[in-house]
C-alpha cells in the first residue's frame, strides 16, 4: 500500500468517491431495474450499466479516445487488459459482457458484473460452455452489444494472445454484426502494463488502490467491423485475431490527449 502512503489524500478521497458511486449505482439499479419485466430488463440493465460505468470512470480519471465506429449491437470481440475494460466499453454503448466464472466473486467488480447480467463461463466444463453459447445468442437477440474477450485471460498489452473459438458459435452463424476492438492504456506517472493492466498473479485490492493514486489514465479503443466472417468458428477466431492485431498497429502511433 505504498501508493496510499505516498498520496494519502488522493487515494482516500477517491476511495470515498468510489464508494459513493457504487452506492448510487445500487440505488439506481433498485429504482430502474429491480422490478422490470424479463422482456424489458436486458435493455434497461445495459443502459444502467452505461451510465454507472461513465460515472465510475471519472473516479479513476480515465480519458477515453475512440477510433472507428462504435458498435450499437452485435458481437464485439476485444483484447483484454484490465478490469477497466468493462467500464470503458460499457461507457461507450449498452453492453452485456461474457466473463470467466470467478469474476463474480471479485470485490466491487464482481457485484457490478452480476447486476449487469454478465454471462459467466466455466471454460473447463463443456456443458457450461454450451449453456453460455445459448445465453450469448439470447443476449444478441435483445439488440445490445455483447462483449467477448476470446484470449481467455488478460495480458500486459505487449501482444494479443491467440483467440479461443469455443464461444464464437453464435457469431459464426452470421446473423448478427461482428466488430473487432482493441484497447490500449497509458499513464503519465507510471507503467500502464503493470499498473493499469491486471494480469499475472496480481491481487485486486492492492492493484486497485495503486491505480486510484494515479493522476489520470489515458485510454484508446479502436473498432473495425468484420464484413465477411467465416462460418467456421476456428477460422473466424483467426480472422478476428488478425483484425485486432491490425488495430493494434493502427493505434500504436496515436497520442491520447
Amino acid at each position: 500500500m505504498k501508493s496510499w502512503l505516498k498520496h494519502p489524500l488522493r487515494v482516500t478521497g477517491r476511495l470515498l468517491w468510489l464508494g459513493g458511486e457504487l452506492l448510487l449505482a445500487a440505488l439506481n439499479y433498485a429504482s430502474r431495474c429491480a422490478f422490470r419485466s424479463r422482456t424489458l430488463l436486458p435493455a434497461t440493465r445495459s443502459t444502467w450499466l452505461k451510465r454507472s460505468s461513465s460515472r465510475v470512470l471519472r473516479v479513476f480519471r480515465v480519458r477515453v479516445r475512440a477510433v472507428g465506429k462504435i458498435p450499437s449491437s452485435g458481437l464485439l470481440v476485444c483484447n483484454h487488459l484490465s478490469y477497466l475494460d468493462v467500464l470503458l466499453l460499457a461507457s461507450l454503448a449498452p453492453c452485456v459482457f461474457v466473463a470467466k466464472s470467478d469474476v463474480k466473486h471479485w470485490p466491487v467488480f464482481g457485484w457490478f458484473a452480476r447486476l449487469a447480467g454478465t454471462v459467466f463461463v466455466h471454460r473447463e466444463r463443456r456443458t457450461q460452455t454450451a449453456q453460455a453459447r445459448d445465453e450469448i445468442e439470447a443476449a444478441l437477440r435483445t439488440g445490445v452489444v455483447v462483449v467477448l474477450f476470446p484470449e481467455g485471460t488478460s495480458s500486459g498489452g505487449e501482444t494479443v494472445l491467440p483467440f479461443k473459438s469455443s464461444l464464437l458459435e453464435p457469431a459464426a452463424r452470421q446473423t448478427h454484426s461482428l466488430t473487432a476492438g482493441l484497447l490500449r492504456y497509458e499513464l503519465g506517472d507510471g507503467d500502464a502494463s503493470e499498473e493499469v493492466c491486471y494480469w499475472k498473479d496480481m491481487t485486486l485490492v492492492p492493484h486497485l488502490v495503486n491505480l486510484l493514486s494515479k493522476r489520470a489514465v489515458r485510454a484508446t479503443v479502436g473498432f473495425t467491423e468484420l464484413r465477411e466472417g467465416s462460418t467456421h468458428r476456428k477460422e473466424l477466431a483467426r480472422q478476428l485475431h488478425f483484425e485486432v492485431l491490425s488495430l493494434k498497429q493502427a493505434v500504436a502511433g496515436l497520442t491520447i490527449p
